[in-house]
């Protein structure tokens, strides 16, 4: 870690300011810490606090009543002394050791928020991830604040994005994690200037859905992966999905997170009842919320039921260079699609009402290749039923296109999507000629693809299935729209081949359970080479696939045409919440100018 890093993430000693000082003694501040004062298993960063020192001399009353916050310019409770609890100068190695605990601390939690994702099912660790990195980042500075960010993004992200890395190396994985953690950063910023609000949990985790929001639509388009949201498939909170969406319950996650490092440390403090109580109501009330939302989540067959089927079909090899198969990936979708059809036949399995094949089954343009036409069009005229095929398609000019194509028994194929959220750096090359300079894997897309326009719902068998390709699952907007043009059903054909036998698989699996419970859809996800699943609206799997092994699961699925109040509500609970984090940092700015006026007019005019 260079000296640069470790001073913006909050390691040398803050200077008073004139707005500063005389904040402080309009009493907004009750005075300087003794030594370090930090909870939520943040650990101690200081020298020590004697206990039962008096508030005047190192506790911190509590924030949500507004007396506890630090005057900028003096150490905020955890900022290391530079003396031990006898007024004695601390030995250098208490200060280094001081110096670079809020930098550890940061990536620690970071690392502990990665360990609340799938596959592993420790969702309860979030909140716990969430507390300590409040405590790294309660009363710094924004400079602190930027760089506690910053090293907390790294270690989250650094190990939820290796997939990345697969069949590439490590640069590209290495640029997108360094990326996202910067903009991280600038969230951990936001938090910190929030920090001295009273009640500051709230507005705390308002930013932090803010910074979600940024990473959801720049640079490139965005990229949501990672959001706490997609963390929750498990989850207590999972049912506010269905109530305000992702944001609201990533809002829930990070509320109870900063809100419990809030009441420990003001518990800490021996605060009065009333501070107490507030601090305390940060943590229960998104329990609560999340509990009252459970009678939104259902899965009762408002419409009817359809019997659904999902094809794995398998791929030749994992890796980029699957690609160079793509005969015999087709060749796998269809042969696994005429086997369905002779256990139909044979009473193994019930027939299916409709089937649907993953992203990139055929790679092959069966619009201008006739082998690829026929080898489709047998298997599905062998199962009798409308087929959802997964293509790429050439035009003469232009941009390819990655398309769903409804292929029906006796017609052919009658209706298409073009997919619409088109993956930066994977299905499209930004900067190619920069890019290629750190990596020459950039030419392997030769030819990018391009966006289509409007969202894709098939009829099948009277049944609307809407089309959610693989990346999109990730986007909001991409998801409501399909459930709005009227999707009774939500399909997620994928293709993870590229990233082999990575977590990446189970990451995206645990984003289409989210939007189960979101939109209150059953989800159907045929991958090439797994895990493919069949999802209740209620976010539980029925039927999943092993990795890299051809299969097919057919269930029972129920079909529902009610809206969530999250697909009638939209976007709206984000941008509430976009508003509350911008009246926070109002509120922050409208402090300081009153400060600098007070000292300005305090300070005599020169002769």
């Amino acid at each position: 870690m260079s000296s640069s890093v470790t001073r913006a993430a909050g390691n040398e000693p803050p200077q008073p300011s004139a707005a500063a000082s005389t904040e402080a003694a309009n009493g907004t501040a009750n005075g300087t810490a003794n030594g370090a004062v930090t909870s939520a298993g943040t650990a101690a960063t200081g020298t020590g606090q004697a206990p039962g020192n008096a508030p005047g001399t190192g506790a911190v009353t509590s924030a949500g009543a507004g007396s506890g916050t630090p005057a900028a310019g003096t150490p905020a409770a955890g900022t290391p002394a530079e003396a031990g609890a006898d007024g004695a100068p601390a030995s250098p190695l208490r200060r280094g050791a001081a110096r670079f605990a809020r930098p550890v601390l940061a990536v620690l939690a970071g690392a502990l928020l990665y360990a609340s994702f799938p596959p592993r099912p420790l969702w309860w660790l979030a909140p716990f991830a969430l507390a300590l990195l409040a405590g790294c980042l309660h009363g710094r500075r924004a400079r602190a604040g930027f760089g506690l960010g910053f090293l907390f993004g790294l270690g989250y992200l650094l190990p939820l994005l290796v997939w990345t890395s697969e069949g590439v190396g490590p640069v590209p994985w290495l640029a997108l994690a360094t990326l996202e953690a910067l903009l991280i950063g600038l969230t951990g910023l936001g938090i910190a200037l929030v920090s001295r609000l009273p009640a500051w949990p709230l507005w705390a985790a308002a930013v932090w859905v803010a910074g979600e929001a940024l990473r959801a639509r720049a640079p490139f388009g965005g990229f949501p992966w990672g959001k706490l949201a997609f963390g929750q498939a498990d989850g207590l909170f999972l049912p506010l999905a269905a109530l305000g969406g992702t944001p609201l319950l990533s809002f829930a996650v990070a509320l109870c997170g900063f809100g419990l490092y809030e009441a420990l440390r003001v518990a800490r403090a021996h605060p009065r009842r009333t501070a107490a109580a507030l601090a305390a109501l940060t943590v229960a009330a998104p329990i609560g919320a999340a509990l009252a939302a459970r009678p939104l989540v259902s899965d009762a067959a408002e419409d009817g039921t359809a019997v659904a089927a999902v094809i794995q079909g398998n791929v030749p090899r994992a890796g980029f260079d699957f690609n160079a198969q793509r005969r015999a990936v087709l060749d796998n979708h269809a042969k696994r699609t005429v086997q369905l059809a002779e256990d139909v036949k044979a009473g193994r399995v019930p027939k299916p009402d409709f089937v649907v094949w993953p992203e990139n089954s055929s790679d092959i343009d069966p619009f201008t290749q006739p082998d690829a036409y026929d080898v489709i069009d047998k298997a599905v005229k062998a199962i009798g039923v409308p087929v959802a095929i997964g293509s790429v398609l050439v035009p003469e000019s232009g941009p390819l296109r990655n398309t769903m194509i409804l292929w029906d028994p006796v017609k052919g194929p009658t209706d298409t999507y073009d997919k619409r959220k088109i993956q930066p750096f994977g299905e499209r090359m930004p900067m190619r000629s920069f890019v290629r300079i750190f990596s020459a894997d950039v030419d392997r897309v030769r030819r990018d693809f391009g966006p289509g326009k409007e969202p894709g719902v098939f009829d099948m068998a009277g049944s609307g299935v809407g089309m959610v390709t693989c990346y999109e699952a990730a986007f909001d907007d991409a998801v409501r729209s399909t459930v709005r043009a009227g999707a009774q059903v939500i399909a997620v054909p994928s293709n993870n081949a590229t990233f082999g036998r990575s977590q990446m698989t189970y990451q995206q699996l645990a984003m289409d359970r989210i939007r189960a419970v979101e939109h209150s859809r059953s989800v159907l996800v045929p991958v090439t080479s797994g895990v493919s699943a069949v999802i209740r609206p209620d976010g539980t799997i029925v039927q999943q696939t092993r990795m890299f092994t051809a299969d097919a699961l057919v269930a029972e699925i129920p079909l529902r045409s009610t809206e969530t109040p999250a697909t009638r509500f939209g976007p709206l609970p984000e941008y509430v919440l976009l508003a509350v984090a911008a009246g926070g940092f109002g509120w922050v700015l409208t402090r300081r100018i009153r400060a600098r006026r007070a000292a300005g007019a305090g300070t005599p005019e020169a002769s």
